[in-house]
């Protein structure tokens, strides 16, 4: 069973996105600030930015080494974090970008903003290589698989839109959750096949996604299912959720395992993202301004 380990609370306002840079962490707050924590000692390093809008969400692509962070105005930034140097500076978008994702098996960057236009990135050159117009409301999360030929996105048209990354051609459109899909993965056992999703109905939903047909579908939690992180192998999966809590699933069966709430030293208001350190330790973001550390180790 999963426990909290530790937590960050300088943030002064909602913590929206994290990514990791082991032993650093990387977050956005609507405080303004994109601020990179170690984790080991869970303090602030020299590494903080002050952002002339709310930074909604951040990506570090690994192998260049750089962090991009999306604004609520539009604006991508790109830094590289080893010289704390800005390297562009983008205003392709003109509403906030919500997602990032770094595919680094294909060395591009994905951003996808609240007017539902999604953006592909050259990662090494730093160029633009297309816009695609998708019309589609805003674009609440970008989740690639694990070999990065694919990835999904999820959109507030209630849509799930699956693309290939040699072309970036739209290959599967599946009609997702009432009121918009938040968030989706692709199955760890079967990514060929399988895809997974949340949305703002609360639910969790499971699809044969090249057939577009709904296998399985859930109640999950009360309000909108905001993001997901794999852990034990691809064995289990973490909900995060408006309803303030966090839950785990076991992934082939969707059945239940366990809640973290607030009387387990969980978060206090909205969950919005999740990210796994490594297959037994998971952190959460909130907008209670909190960062938690989570694991299922047995306790000393």
């Amino acid at each position: 069973m999963f426990y909290k380990t530790g937590e960050i609370t300088e943030h002064s306002a909602a913590v929206y996105d994290i990514s990791l840079d082991a032993p650093y962490l990387y977050s956005a707050s609507a405080d303004g600030f994109v601020v990179r924590w170690n984790l080991d000692s869970l303090s602030q390093d020299n590494f903080a930015i002050r952002c002339t809008n709310t930074p909604y969400s951040l990506t570090f692509d690994k192998d260049q080494r750089n962090l991009w962070f999306g604004l609520s105005n539009g604006d991508l930034h790109v830094v590289a974090v080893d010289t704390k140097t800005e390297l562009k500076f983008f205003k392709q978008h003109r509403s906030g970008i919500f997602s990032l994702c770094s595919i680094p098996q294909k060395k591009v960057v994905i951003a996808g903003d609240a007017d539902g236009n999604l953006s592909i990135w050259n990662a090494e050159k730093l160029e633009l290589l297309l816009f695609l117009p998708l019309n589609c409301g805003k674009i609440r999360k970008i989740r690639a698989n694990s070999e990065g030929t694919l990835f999904s996105i999820q959109s507030l048209d209630d849509k799930i839109r699956i693309f290939e990354t040699n072309g970036f051609n739209e290959i599967s459109t599946l009609a997702g959750h009432k009121e918009g899909a938040c968030c989706a993965f692709f199955s760890p056992k079967n990514e060929s096949e399988i895809l997974i999703s949340g949305g703002k109905d609360g639910h969790l939903k499971k699809w044969d996604w090249p057939t577009e047909k709904l296998l399985q579908a859930i109640p999950a939690h009360n309000f909108a299912v905001y993001d997901f992180t794999l852990l034990d192998h691809g064995k289990l999966f973490a909900t995060a959720s408006r309803d303030k809590t966090i839950k785990i699933w076991e992934t082939e069966s969707l059945n239940f395992v366990q809640k973290l709430e607030a009387k387990a030293g969980g978060h206090k208001h909205s969950v919005n993202a999740l990210l796994a350190i490594d297959e037994h330790h998971f952190i959460s973001c909130s907008d209670d301004r909190k960062i938690i550390l989570w694991s299922n180790l047995p306790q000393s």
